[in-house]
C-alpha cells in the first residue's frame, strides 16, 4: 500500500490564489505520456485532448461537457475524421480511467484528473457543494478502515472511493462574509 502523504492544511488542498494551473496540466500530460509509453498504450490526440479538458476544468466535468468543448474546438475522431461524438468521448474517458489518469466522481457522474497517476492509491475526494470544486486527498487509514470493516462482514472490496460533500475554504469564507 502506498505511503500516505501529509494532507496540506487549509485551502492548500484546493487551488490557491496564484496557482500555476498550466504547470499542473502540463505535468498531467507528461505523466500520461510516460504511463502510456510504459504500458504500451496509445495516447491518441483525442485522448490527450480529453485529458487536457478534464484537467483544465476547475471542477469535475461530465462527458457531455467534454464533448461540447471538443465540438467547439472542432475536434474530430482521428480514426475516421468525423466530429467527436458521445461514444468517442466515453471511450477516451474509459481509456483514461483504465490507466489511472482520471477519477470518476460517481455522485456527480463526472471526471477529475488524478493528482498522482503513477501511484496505486484509493481516491478520496472533498467536493464543495456550492462551487463544485473537488480536491483529491489520500489517507491510507481511511481505506484500511473501510477494507477491514468490509472484510469483517465477508465483503470483498474491489476499489475504495470516498466522496465527501461540504464547503471549500473560499465558499466557507464567502458564507461568513
Amino acid at each position: 500500500m502506498a505511503h500516505t502523504p501529509p494532507i496540506p492544511e487549509g485551502s492548500e488542498v484546493f487551488e490557491a490564489a496564484g496557482h500555476d494551473h498550466d504547470h499542473c496540466v502540463d505535468h498531467a500530460l507528461q505523466a500520461a505520456e510516460t504511463i502510456c509509453t510504459r504500458e504500451g498504450a496509445r495516447l491518441t490526440p483525442l485522448r490527450r485532448q480529453v485529458l487536457e479538458l478534464v484537467w483544465r476544468s476547475h471542477e469535475p466535468i461530465g462527458a457531455y461537457d467534454v464533448l461540447a468543448r471538443l465540438q467547439r474546438e472542432g475536434a474530430s475522431d482521428a480514426e475516421d475524421g468525423r466530429p467527436a461524438a458521445p461514444p468517442t468521448v466515453y471511450r477516451a474517458l474509459d481509456f483514461l480511467l483504465k490507466y489511472g489518469l482520471v477519477h470518476r466522481i460517481e455522485s456527480l457522474n463526472a471526471y477529475v484528473g488524478c493528482a498522482h497517476p503513477q501511484e496505486d492509491h484509493n481516491g478520496q475526494f472533498l467536493i464543495c457543494r456550492t462551487c463544485g470544486t473537488a480536491a483529491e486527498i489520500e489517507d491510507d487509514a481511511i481505506s484500511a478502515a473501510i477494507r477491514d470493516n468490509a472484510k469483517r462482514i465477508g465483503f470483498a472490496v474491489d476499489r475504495v472511493t470516498v466522496e465527501v460533500s461540504g464547503l471549500c475554504p473560499r465558499c466557507r469564507s464567502d458564507a461568513h462574509a
